[in-house]
């Protein structure tokens, strides 16, 4: 979900809540401690530079039970964002303390967001996955042929 998305989810709700993948709401007192760009440039396993961007929100809580985030304020706090940072229309992913601190897709749900779990992959496999046994062997696999 894009941070336009956000914004004109959250024109439509009267109380902000955040839900993590097994259910659990995200404790209603939370802030958003930033919002931000990230930038990951990186070289994948098969040589390719690349290069991601994303909008960060990080939800923080404190001891403080009585805060509560409106979905208002929040639309604020983009946009000063958008504003001082320059932040394009990106996709968006949440940071929250559990035993580590998780990072999560974003989607909308009637009362709020749920927060996705993220998975890794392999962004190369057609150039560094080992080919089947089979169809290697039929082929001849050597030493430093690149099926091995």
């Amino acid at each position: 979900m894009n941070l336009s998305q956000v914004k004109a989810h959250l024109s439509g709700l009267d109380q902000l809540i955040f839900t993590l993948p097994a259910g659990q709401e995200v404790p209603h007192h939370f802030h958003v401690t930033e919002v931000g760009m990230v930038t990951r440039h990186f070289i994948d396993c098969g040589g390719t530079v690349r290069k991601e961007e994303m909008i960060n929100f990080q939800l923080w809580q404190d001891s403080d039970v009585d805060h509560r985030l409106r979905p208002d304020k929040l639309v604020k706090i983009i946009e000063l964002s958008e504003k001082t940072l320059g932040l394009a229309d990106l996709p968006v992913e949440v940071e929250y303390q559990g035993e580590t601190i998780g990072r999560y897709g974003i989607q909308t749900a009637e009362n709020g967001f749920v927060l996705e779990p993220l998975f890794t992959d392999c962004l190369a496999k057609d150039v560094c996955l080992p080919r089947p046994q089979t169809q290697a062997v039929s082929e001849g696999c050597t030493p430093g042929g690149g099926c091995c």
